[in-house]
């Protein structure tokens, strides 16, 4: 038998933080979901969380808009994730742009105790403003993945989510009705 860093016998169980961000429709979730049932079929224990206020599918699962889902739960802040993660090798969460700001304290915590944590979330508002805890997250995690949906106007890489309803809170939630992904060009072009 070959031994690596990934097969030793006396590896010592490593905390990670893994970010999945975009815009709406670029497939953040459906990746996280991925990401969450391969450590289930690997026999991890996994817990997902995932903001109160997003129950636009479901109360108790985390939804993808293509409808694949998992088992959940919904929490109104952050700390509350560090209370339900005993005994877990893997934490989920998704939406994290609408949890508050002490999010990232928690996934360092969870990190430095040796927990994978995987979070999905809104870089961006539509606005084109860096979202809630998202930018701290990014800058201190071991991996960043940006997805990008397509621009529903010309086909290419979607930068942002436009909102099509008159609005100016930073949160509401939405689906296709209220948002459109879009381009930097074609952004610029509605925004003149």
């Amino acid at each position: 038998m070959i031994f690596s860093e990934q097969n030793h016998p006396n590896q010592v169980k490593k905390g990670r933080i893994e970010v999945i961000c975009g815009s709406m429709f670029s497939g953040k979730t459906e990746e996280l979901i991925r990401r969450l049932k391969r450590a289930k079929f690997a026999k991890q224990r996994v817990e997902i969380f995932k903001p109160q206020i997003d129950n636009r599918h479901s109360e108790d699962e985390v939804v993808s808009h293509d409808l694949t889902s998992i088992r959940s739960t919904s929490i109104e802040s952050s700390g509350s994730i560090l209370l339900m993660s005993t005994d877990v090798d893997v934490v989920g969460i998704d939406e994290a742009q609408f949890f508050d700001d002490g999010l990232v304290e928690v996934c360092k915590r969870l990190a430095n105790n040796g927990i994978r944590v995987i979070v999905a979330g809104l870089d961006m508002d539509f606005r084109c403003t860096p979202f809630g805890p998202m930018p701290a997250l990014m800058a201190i995690a071991d991996d960043v993945y940006k997805v990008h949906a397509i621009c529903v106007r010309c086909g290419s890489l979607a930068y942002v989510s436009h909102r099509l309803v008159a609005d100016e809170k930073q949160v509401l939630i939405g689906e296709m009705e209220e948002y459109e992904p879009i381009c930097r060009e074609c952004y610029n072009e509605v925004m003149k």
